[in-house]
């Protein structure tokens, strides 16, 4: 059974229209939905904000949030079997580090939403802090899993892009830590929501840029 399901996804290219509809619809919602809540800022402010409770289309965010899982789930399995020939152990880690934050990152916070602060005080507050500090810190590595299969299937080119991505990844994690530090305030550092955008732009890109070039192959 594992290996018709398995057979399944090597052949839907289906899958990589759902990673890429997720990596970019996770990234411009937010932009469509922050003017509805008042003074919104997206420098300053995570994305995760627009799901609390007092936001006035929470129910949207959440929803898109389980939605977006879901669609992560199913395209890292795509992506299993197109890199498991070149490496098994590195193609399991991949999946296990998109599956942690489609479920952490991305269901789990949709179906318990945050608060406006940072302070986890409630059961959904912590299961929601939780459950997206594990799945964005294993997607961070995503980019270099990737560098590395793509270096090992001879794609110079999507092996250095994608060591790229993992550094700049690596610089805007450095930065959106800093950016609640009291000794940044009124800085450019203190801009968290522009860090955790350009953050999670570096981690999807390598992921939209492999599924782009196998659909195009075909």
């Amino acid at each position: 059974m594992i290996n018709r399901a398995l057979s399944f996804f090597q052949i839907s290219d289906t899958m990589y229209v759902l990673l890429i509809f997720a990596a970019v619809g996770d990234l411009i919602i937010p932009f469509i939905l922050a003017p509805f809540y008042k003074d919104y800022n997206h420098l300053t402010m995570v994305m995760s904000t627009l799901g609390n409770q007092n936001s006035p289309l929470h129910f949207v965010i959440n929803l898109w949030l389980v939605l977006a899982g879901i669609m992560f789930t199913f395209g890292s399995i795509r992506l299993y079997t197109v890199f498991a020939p070149v490496s098994k152990a590195l193609s399991v880690w991949l999946l296990l580090s998109i599956l942690a934050f489609s479920i952490g990152a991305c269901i789990l916070s949709g179906i318990f939403p945050v608060g406006e602060t940072k302070e986890l005080l409630t059961t959904s507050q912590k299961i929601h802090g939780f459950g997206s500090v594990i799945g964005f810190f294993l997607l961070m590595f995503v980019p270099l899993i990737i560098a590395i299969l793509s270096f090992k299937s001879n794609d110079q080119f999507v092996g250095i892009i994608s060591l790229l991505f993992f550094v700049f990844a690596l610089l805007f994690f450095s930065l959106f830590v800093m950016a609640d530090k009291e000794k940044y305030i009124n800085t450019i550092i203190s801009y968290e929501g522009l860090w955790q955008r350009l953050w999670l732009l570096c981690m999807y890109a390598p992921i939209v840029i492999v599924s782009l070039k196998n659909l195009i192959k075909y």
